[in-house]
């Protein structure tokens, strides 16, 4: 369950800490031909970017090209969503393949860090919006049950919207 408090007084910090404990996000390409692909974040909190571990050779780094582009990453759990806009842009920086790396990310590269189809993505969020509920699912089916028995809307959770810059 999601820190409501945390949310309305930070969602930037609550938003990183959150991606903290996500194994996938869906991540956007600009070519809107292309689905949404799940991708492993990596979060930098100090710069308040997302780094992504790819391949060269990947649809999303060809979509991207030499001046990356605007996309959506999504995070869809059972009490916690959040939609954020920003820039994805590749970038091969071996500070973060080293800060990052770990056993999890070597087993899909044959060449581990040394790889030649190795790259990184770097996210740069812009903009989003959130949604968290603190509700368990006896609460959460007692708001249902009271909202159709009163007509009226649930209290189940909020959104905020939150900006980068």
């Amino acid at each position: 369950m999601a820190n409501l408090d945390k949310l309305k007084e930070n969602p930037k910090e609550q938003l990183f800490d959150h991606l903290e404990d996500v194994r996938a996000v869906m991540l956007g390409s600009p070519v809107h031909e292309q689905h949404m692909q799940p991708m492993a974040p990596q979060i930098d909190e100090e710069t308040g970017t997302i780094w992504f571990y790819t391949n060269k050779s990947s649809d999303l780094v060809k979509s991207l090209g030499q001046d990356g582009g605007e996309v959506h990453m999504c995070v869809v759990e059972k009490d916690y969503q959040a939609c954020l806009l920003g820039d994805l842009t590749v970038d091969h920086n071996q500070q973060k393949i080293d800060k990052f790396w770990s056993s999890v990310v070597a087993a899909w590269f044959e060449g581990d860090k040394n790889d030649p189809d190795l790259t990184m993505l770097c996210f740069r969020p812009k903009n989003g919006s959130i949604w968290a509920s603190d509700k368990n699912p006896i609460t959460f089916a007692w708001e249902i049950a009271k909202a159709n028995h009163k007509d009226e809307k649930p209290d189940i959770g909020e959104r905020q919207s939150v900006d980068f810059h």
